[in-house]
């Protein structure tokens, strides 16, 4: 919501009017003003304890904690859960206030981004309240009545979570602009964005899900003769777990940085390949998942295709951009990028295989290809996996000494090359994730920078067309 749309701003107003209907009580509600002001003073108190990023916790703009920045608010959800669980809806449409309205915001416009906090969490607890009431769900806290107190809370969390979802999704359309990336005709568009809305609900669901346990553990307790104080011990274990899973969030926010520096670096030195590193991994990441490997492997077939040539910080400037061919001596030097990068990202534990994949990608399975000249399986897997994305982006990008060729040509090449040069698995797996998603890399084409003079032959390093009866990449 940096720089924030008219519609957004409509949104947000209808957004804030909706949560000031929902807020006022209904004529002759039970008062339940003590407990009201306890649970919003307590939520405020969990909004300023710096238990960081953890899943489940939301931001300014809605979106899981893990997709915005470290500076962006945060909110701790069992106390709001616990308020739906417990107060009639009006009342507990007031408990995220205090805590909403304190947490500070890094991202102008301020004011805006606080009333679109409010009113979204009011917005959320409200229908969870009336789900949570309408179930039976008051009656089965007191005693407690297990399971249908849990069947109750599950379904006033799900409520949670599609309302925050719905909201998040309005307002990643009309202020963060998600779907300007969306093109072709309305149903495909139509289509992804409600991709998109599905991914939002189901990052959140499990998180809410877990959070709504604890927040109906301290509904049972608060409605027990232990009373209000014996409640408040299930929050300890809850800051516990959303500071665990803060500090993974802050290891994976650095691993991140790291890996954009290092691609920075790369594009700095090479800026006739921008955008390649980020289109490499995007491919590997379809071949990975076509081929059924966990989210973890995923991830780093991942950064394994980003950080394919990072090794090309070592290869001379001059080399990497000398106009026509190169020597023998040359092309020696160039052959070396893998090497290099292997050294390079030794040290970093987090990439596990994908180190593996950096140094061997140009290998070929018929043993022509370079650093060791390996046979077939001697490949590894994750190696074979960035070699097909590798040649498919090549190919498919426009560079400045020829135009992109179309996909299905690519795909035709890679075919025709698999067994030889690459991994027939891997083409398969690639040809079958295109076939079903497209292919809508997120940098489409490679473009010269700076002060480099256009060139009408390869880029050095770079084959202008198949080697040795392969695609060239």
């Amino acid at each position: 919501m940096g720089s924030v749309r008219p519609w957004a701003r409509v949104y947000v107003g209808c957004t804030v009017l909706a949560a000031l209907v929902c807020a006022a009580p209904a004529p002759g509600a039970p008062a339940s003003w003590w407990a009201l002001l306890l649970l919003a003073a307590l939520h405020a108190g969990c909004e300023q304890l710096p238990c960081g990023r953890a899943p489940g916790c939301r931001t300014s703009s809605g979106r899981a904690a893990g997709d915005r920045a470290p500076e962006d608010m945060g909110t701790f959800f069992p106390v709001l859960l616990a308020g739906a669980f417990l107060l009639p809806p009006a009342a507990a449409a007031l408990v995220p206030l205090p805590g909403a309205l304190l947490v500070p915001v890094a991202d102008r416009p301020a004011g805006l981004r606080r009333a679109w906090r409010v009113a979204q969490l009011a917005l959320a607890v409200w229908t969870a309240s009336r789900v949570h009431g309408a179930l039976g769900g008051r009656d089965a806290v007191v005693g407690p009545r297990f399971p249908y107190a849990l069947l109750t809370a599950g379904a006033a969390a799900v409520a949670f979570c599609l309302v925050l979802t719905a909201l998040d999704a309005g307002i990643l359309a009309l202020a963060e602009k998600a779907p300007a990336r969306l093109r072709g005709p309305l149903p495909a568009r139509t289509r992804e964005l409600g991709a998109v809305w599905r991914g939002l609900f189901l990052r959140s669901l499990a998180p809410v899900a877990v959070q709504g346990l604890a927040g109906l553990m301290m509904a049972v307790l608060w409605r027990s003769p232990y009373g209000p104080v014996a409640a408040l011990l299930v929050l300890l274990p809850m800051y516990v777990s959303c500071w665990v899973f803060a500090q993974y969030h802050r290891e994976r926010a650095a691993h991140q940085a790291t890996i954009r520096a290092l691609v920075q670096a790369v594009d700095i030195k090479d800026g006739y390949t921008r955008g390649h590193s980020e289109r490499v991994g995007q491919a590997s990441v379809m071949i990975a998942r076509e081929l059924g490997m966990d989210a973890e492997r995923v991830e780093v077939l991942r950064f394994a295709g980003i950080l394919h040539d990072v090794g090309k910080l070592g290869v001379p400037t001059r080399l990497l951009r000398k106009d026509g061919p190169l020597t023998p001596e040359e092309r020696r030097i160039i052959e070396l990028h893998p090497e290099y990068g292997h050294e390079m990202v030794r040290g970093i534990g987090f990439l596990g295989e994908a180190r593996s994949a950096i140094l061997h990608h140009h290998e070929r399975l018929d043993g022509s290809g370079y650093p060791y000249g390996l046979v077939g399986s001697q490949i590894p897997e994750s190696a074979r996996v960035v070699a097909v994305a590798d040649a498919f982006d090549a190919m498919t990008s426009t560079r400045s000494y020829r135009r992109a060729r179309p996909v299905e040509a690519a795909l035709a090449e890679l075919r025709r090359c698999a067994g030889a040069q690459f991994d027939p698995t891997m083409v398969r797996a690639l040809i079958r994730a295109l076939a079903r998603h497209g292919w809508h890399p997120v940098v489409t084409a490679d473009e010269p920078r700076g002060n480099v003079p256009p060139r009408t032959v390869p880029r050095a390093g770079e084959p202008a067309g198949p080697r040795r009866g392969g695609a060239g990449a």
